[in-house]
């Protein structure tokens, strides 16, 4: 039972520290929060936090097989350069498409099944996600803190799940309490999310240099 509970608070603080800095599924739970309301920032967040505990699923039954073969991950980098550069691109186009019809897009509702599908899209195109918890699961497995077994895998899979889920919240939950103060965020968002993802781009390509 102790396993079980040190399994549990090692892979949520993990999944909480690698969802703390300013990045894709955060900025754009605070993104509809802001726009669409507290409650559809948590459905949202609902949304990436589930595609998260699949990807952490996964993640267990291929760890062996992504570190027994360093060119699976190799491709994976790669793959990420391409999708950070499309979103680095598309959202500086929405940025400016959304400048120009400021005023028309302001009263635009979304659903509460459309952020839980956006959460969900958001965090499966996050290419880096399955290698990471593969990591995870490696060292939990070396240090006899995980073993094959489904209360383990269960405990890891929910664990990666709830540390996100508290991330995202938070940043909903801050934006949504400073919604009359978050205007300027909400105009400029989508630069912010371009920035970033030119950012995520030019470490990507520095990790493929250096491995």
């Amino acid at each position: 039972m102790t396993h079980v509970l040190i399994l549990f608070f090692a892979t949520f603080s993990a999944a909480f520290m690698a969802t703390v800095p300013p990045g894709l599924l955060n900025m754009n739970a605070a993104k509809v929060s802001v726009e669409k309301g507290k409650l559809n920032g948590v459905i949202f967040s609902l949304g990436v936090s589930s595609t998260i505990m699949v990807q952490a699923y996964i993640a267990v039954y291929i760890s062996k097989f992504l570190y027994r073969n360093p060119e699976v991950i190799d491709i994976l980098f790669k793959i990420a350069v391409a999708v950070f550069a499309f979103f680095a691109i598309y959202f500086f186009v929405l940025a400016k498409r959304n400048k120009l019809k400021a005023k028309a897009l302001k009263e635009v509702n979304l659903s509460k099944k459309n952020s839980f599908f956006k959460g969900v899209l958001l965090a499966a195109l996050n290419l880096l996600t399955i290698p990471y918890y593969s990591g995870l699961n490696a060292m939990w497995n070396e240090a006899g803190w995980i073993k094959f077994e489904a209360k383990d895998i269960t405990t890891f899979v929910v664990a990666a799940g709830a540390g996100t889920f508290a991330v995202l919240y938070l940043y909903t939950f801050y934006f949504d309490k400073m919604e009359t103060k978050t205007n300027r965020f909400s105009k400029n968002s989508n630069y912010i999310l371009s920035a970033l993802m030119l950012l995520l781009l030019i470490i990507t390509l520095i990790r493929i240099m250096y491995r």
